[in-house]
């Protein structure tokens, strides 16, 4: 019943490629999320995969408090989005004196993991509510 969330704000990686890392491992169990990012060849997979460890361990520091066992094969991701961020803009010199504009784009990536007794819980109350 542990649910924690790791975010990371103004990445270097442009939004659209981040997107396709984090698409890779929704709904995966968080140590295979770590396999896959390890050997995928996108470079943002590299920021996703340390956001990944971030999360688990704010899970085991999460758990530790509130006096709970937590063993890392029962996380999964249970959301994970992309958002964008602010585009730092740079010009470019080109020919006849005229300036090319680029557009360096930034990102706001966010990882929940969560156990899956917390979506058990949820989804319980809800029948619960229903009858």
């Amino acid at each position: 019943m542990v649910e924690s969330i790791a975010r990371v704000r103004h990445i270097r990686v442009t939004p659209q490629k981040a997107r396709r890392v984090i698409a890779l491992i929704k709904g995966k169990q968080a140590e295979e999320a770590l396999a896959i990012l390890k050997f995928a060849p996108q470079t943002a997979s590299e920021p996703i995969f340390k956001l990944v460890e971030s999360a688990m361990a704010n899970a085991q520091v999460k758990a530790d408090k509130d006096g709970e066992y937590l063993n890392s094969q029962d996380l999964f991701v249970k959301n994970a989005y992309v958002d964008e961020g602010t585009t730092l803009k740079r010009f470019r010199p080109r020919a006849q004196g005229r300036a090319f504009q680029i557009k360096k784009r930034t990102s706001h990536i966010t990882v929940v993991l969560s156990t899956p007794e917390v979506a058990e819980t949820a989804a319980g109350d809800k029948k619960k509510a229903s009858n």
